[in-house]
């Protein structure tokens, strides 16, 4: 057989690429950990029962601004990064948007208010459970998102397990709003954005060992 034949008789049988598996692989994860989070917040931690107020829903509106601002900002870079090169194509520094944006509504939000009001307004009645139950619930999306990234080739390991942390943070942070009673800006800002960040150092320190080639 001449070189030519066997090029042709090769490239014919070569079957069509699916350059979005991976892209929609991620995605999938992404909400799996979602239902998972919900479904911990629901059944183990349990509801609010004054959502029925408006208080309740305005703030409840607040809080999952912020955090489904950070997943999709955090899950749209994810996408970029697990691709081999991806993270020369993104700005990483857009993440920490959301978080400015919070970190300078808390800011007037202190400014105007007694200073002997700052203690509740940060700390609340919850912050301790905020700081244990975010992270804890975010295990089960961050253990998701990286079984789905592992399938793909990243090159930044640091940076696409930060994202991958940032993600699920973020999806936990959304699930636990549901069941938390604090609802002062200040508070928000602080420990779902604390605690967001946690789960990103996290990820940082555990991506270069889970996604290792």
């Amino acid at each position: 057989m001449k070189t030519n034949e066997l090029i042709s008789m090769l490239s014919s049988q070569v079957d069509p690429v699916d350059t979005q598996e991976v892209v929609r692989n991620v995605r999938i994860a992404i909400l799996i950990g979602a239902a998972a989070s919900l479904l911990v917040v629901v059944f183990i931690l349990g509801v609010r029962t004054d959502l029925d107020e408006l208080h309740a829903q305005v703030f409840l509106v607040a809080k999952l601004a912020f955090s489904l601002s950070v997943v999709i900002l955090a899950s749209h870079y994810l996408v970029k990064y697990i691709r081999p090169g991806g993270e020369f194509r993104v700005r990483f520094a857009l993440t920490v948007l959301p978080f400015l944006a919070a970190m300078i509504i808390a800011a007037i939000n202190l400014a105007t208010a007694p200073r002997s009001h700052w203690e509740t307004m940060v700390f609340g009645s919850y912050w301790l459970e905020c700081l244990i139950a975010v992270p804890t619930v975010a295990v089960v999306p961050f253990a998701t998102i990286m079984a789905a990234v592992r399938l793909a080739a990243p090159t930044d390991l640091v940076r696409t397990g930060a994202l991958a942390g940032l993600v699920a943070g973020g999806v936990s942070a959304t699930a636990y709003a549901l069941h938390c009673m604090d609802d002062l800006l200040p508070f928000i800002a602080l420990w779902y954005g604390g605690t967001i960040v946690l789960c990103t150092v996290a990820g940082a320190v555990l991506g270069p060992k889970l996604l290792r080639w």
